[in-house]
């Protein structure tokens, strides 16, 4: 289980995240809401290690994270898809998958067959470089990125920004896969509601750094939190 526990955030004097706390439970997947602007790639950040917290705590699996670097997160079990893919442009698809084994050891450096079940489309495109795919495509290999890995907890900051409604689709039929083994935990962030109400197990709505709507999908209103995030 992840768990967040009242932390701040600040980049200089401003502050990001203002006591926030969330959860996230293995087979399930948490939602974080909220407008542009409001503290959900901080979020984010703080808890796969790219930005420090001032105060609060994060725990995983229950290990105190603390100041532990990104590495050894991602080698405690946690994987992160960031907002813009990021991507290796001009390593092949099979090159950006295989950055993935950095944080495995050896004996655990291969390519699972279910991130080619999940996304057939790398396996076809395994030779041409990751700059030429469209942005869908990128996304999905971002994914299985991070699927590499073999996480037990997986982080995607706004998966859907900017993809086709075809791969959308498949983005959400591979997180209900995920959760369904029942092997990770989930944080989802997201600006698309139907997407995000379709997936969540549990909201988190962020508004100018604070928790705003926080609890599981049976008892959290739905329209409320559309109401939150609606621009």
């Amino acid at each position: 289980m992840l768990k967040v526990d009242e932390i701040d955030l600040f980049y200089g004097a401003a502050q990001a995240l203002r006591g926030v706390s969330t959860k996230a439970e293995i087979g399930e997947i948490t939602c974080v809401l909220g407008r542009n602007g409001v503290g959900k790639t901080s979020l984010m950040r703080a808890i796969v290690g790219q930005q420090p917290i001032s105060s609060g705590t994060i725990t995983w699996e229950g290990k105190d994270l603390g100041r532990m670097p990104p590495y050894d997160r991602a080698r405690a079990g946690i994987a992160f898809v960031p907002q813009g893919r990021e991507i290796f442009p001009l390593l092949t698809v099979e090159e950006n998958l295989q950055s993935g084994f950095a944080c495995l050891p050896r004996g655990e450096r291969t390519i699972p067959d279910e991130v080619f079940e999940l996304f057939p489309v790398l396996a076809d495109m395994m030779r041409r470089r990751g700059g030429d795919l469209s942005g869908g495509q990128q996304q999905q290999l971002a994914i299985g990125r991070a699927l590499v890995t073999r996480p037990r907890l997986l982080v995607l900051d706004e998966p859907t920004e900017g993809i086709q409604p075809s791969i959308i689709k498949d983005i959400g039929r591979a997180l209900e896969y995920l959760r369904g083994k029942g092997t990770m935990a989930i944080v989802l962030v997201e600006q698309y509601f139907d997407f995000a109400r379709d997936l969540a197990d549990h909201y988190t709505v962020l508004d100018r750094g604070e928790v705003v709507i926080e609890g599981s999908k049976d008892t959290v209103d739905p329209e409320a939190v559309r109401a939150k995030i609606a621009v």
